[in-house]
């Protein structure tokens, strides 16, 4: 179907809009994931401080020996999205999160699920999710909702005991290259390799450190405050790969229009050239038809003289 020059600048003038809305949502992308970057630095340093606390306790009471106790019931955190515009990240980390818990071990698994789209795609893997709950719109909303699944946590275990229950987190975080892969972390029972290591790390202080809480207490204060570090870490990680994703949408969205824009100026071009080739033949058709009449002699009509009658030649 021919295309005519009026069609041609409607189409453009729309995907000038498109490309105005898709370079608005790359910017938007940029601008938001620097303070999640900024919050998961900063918690960084808090877990830090915390894993040092930890290391004083070992210190001060001896190193903790892992032992094989019966876990009552496994936990898994997934963080998910509810923006859109990211492709298909809540179906990649839903089938990494089925692939990794197994058909045998998903009855008696407790999925808490952060965003009701990572909800549904989990569910469409044929897992059972416990609890939904709403991503954070902000970088104030990362601690509040790290403080909340921090007593959901709290709350299993206490439901649970005398057993202990194993705590994952699942979530899409960077690599060294640049790029963003599934991850799951293990954050309960503790892993064996950080025990050994703050066993085995000499007291830097010549002063050994005390304490003035029972024992049992500030080892769960300290566990507790390992948690919300991670899971406060875990969502900021979240949401900046969240935000990488949509950029890295957002520009191929931009080259795909930025294509077709030049595709439809070359088609507007070639049609307006081809427009005014057509008038140009008309004329010069139309001239040579004069020139042929005037050889054959045919009476030519030069109009009306004086009196109002017309002469002919």
């Amino acid at each position: 179907m021919a295309q005519t020059l009026e069609a041609l600048n409607r189409r453009t003038a729309s995907m000038l809009g498109i490309r105005s809305v898709v370079h608005t949502m790359k910017t938007l992308s940029v601008i938001n994931s620097a303070p999640y970057e900024q919050a998961a630095r900063a918690i960084e340093s808090y877990h830090d401080t915390v894993l040092e606390g930890l290391h004083a306790f070992v210190s001060r009471t001896g190193p903790m020996i892992s032992t094989t106790r019966d876990v009552a019931a496994r936990v898994f955190v997934v963080f998910g999205s509810d923006h859109g515009l990211c492709g298909n990240y809540n179906e990649a980390l839903a089938t990494h999160v089925r692939r990794h818990i197994g058909l045998n071990d998903a009855p008696s698994t407790t999925i808490l699920c952060i965003g009701a789209q990572m909800a549904d795609a989990l569910t469409d893997q044929g897992l059972k999710i416990e609890k939904a709950l709403f991503p954070p719109a902000s970088v104030d909303g990362i601690g509040r909702l790290a403080n909340l699944l921090t007593k959901r946590l709290d709350s299993i275990r206490h439901s649970n005991q005398p057993r202990e229950i194993s705590v994952s987190l699942a979530y899409f975080a960077r690599s060294g290259d640049g790029s963003q892969a599934p991850r799951i972390a293990v954050l309960l029972p503790l892993d064996p390799d950080l025990l050994q290591d703050l066993a085995t790390r000499p007291w830097s202080s010549r002063s050994l450190p005390t304490f003035s809480m029972l024992p049992g207490d500030l080892f769960m204060a300290l566990i507790r405050a390992h948690l919300f570090a991670s899971l406060f870490r875990a969502a900021a990680e979240a949401l900046v790969t969240e935000n990488a994703a949509r950029l890295a949408l957002m520009q191929q969205a931009e080259q795909s229009v930025d294509d077709r824009l030049e595709m439809l100026r070359s088609e507007t071009q070639a049609l307006r050239q081809s427009e005014i080739t057509t008038e140009l033949l008309d004329v010069i058709i139309g001239f040579e038809a004069l020139k042929k009449d005037r050889k054959s002699g045919k009476p030519v009509h030069r109009g009306a003289d004086e009196d109002g009658d017309r002469e002919e030649t």
